[in-house]
């Protein structure tokens, strides 16, 4: 088996569900640390700095919505890894835990193989080699700081709203299929709805005020910027 490295904190009231995850964890050779409620996970995320924190959404004190948006409106843990547990299978409250900006969420009952596939892939994310920069007219897309830039102003987004626009900026113009879009932003063995990319598109416009993304209905979605004149395709 590969040896893993990282460090976890799981964070749910079952005492049953954080034996078994942390078992599995423990076992792939990942750093586990536990949190009973909502209040434990934020202090224990803030002592310990995990690299991925494990949140059930319906957790006592803080639930584990509000427990991310805390932790994401801190600067140590924009770059955090956060999944969530749910036992609640209505698709806005999946939709709203991503937006609040979770990676990615777990149904319950839980598949331990299924949970195990989606924390490798997402430290799989956090190995890839580094990217340049990429300069399109006023465009600036840093990747060392997971920043766009519009007209000098700097605008963060989450992790993957960040990978997501890097992919098609990659290549203005060009169509990608909705699968070759989750492959290569999620990994093949990550499991999401059919709702993730189109909810990670609308925070992307809404934060950089372009809607630089356009959907081709049926098809997929591309990168253009929504004024005349050519796209240079540079990088810095």
């Amino acid at each position: 088996m590969e040896a893993r490295t990282g460090k976890v904190l799981i964070a749910d009231d079952e005492p049953d569900i954080l034996e078994i995850l942390k078992y599995n964890l423990v076992n792939e050779g990942y750093d586990v640390i536990t949190a009973k409620d909502g209040d434990e996970a934020l202090e224990k995320s803030r002592r310990n700095r995990p690299d991925l924190v494990v949140l059930d959404i319906m957790m006592p004190k803080k639930t584990g919505v509000e427990v991310c948006r805390l932790l994401r409106s801190q600067g140590e843990f924009k770059d955090t890894l956060i999944i969530f547990l749910t036992a609640i299978k209505d698709e806005s409250t999946q939709v709203k835990g991503l937006e609040s900006g979770a990676d990615d969420y777990v149904n319950k009952p839980i598949s331990p193989r299924i949970f195990l596939s989606k924390v490798n892939a997402l430290f799989r994310r956090l190995k890839k080699p580094e990217i340049k920069s990429l300069q399109i007219d006023h465009l600036k897309i840093d990747p060392e700081r997971f920043v766009v830039q519009v007209k000098d102003e700097d605008i963060t987004l989450a992790k993957k709203e960040f990978e997501l626009l890097y992919l098609l900026a990659l290549k203005p113009g060009r169509v990608f299929l909705r699968n070759e879009i989750m492959n290569q932003v999620w990994g093949n063995e990550v499991i999401v709805g059919d709702r993730t990319i189109d909810v990670h598109i609308r925070k992307i416009r809404q934060k950089l005020g372009i809607d630089c993304i356009t959907t081709v209905k049926g098809v997929g979605y591309k990168f253009e910027l929504p004024y005349p004149g050519k796209i240079p395709d540079s990088v810095v």
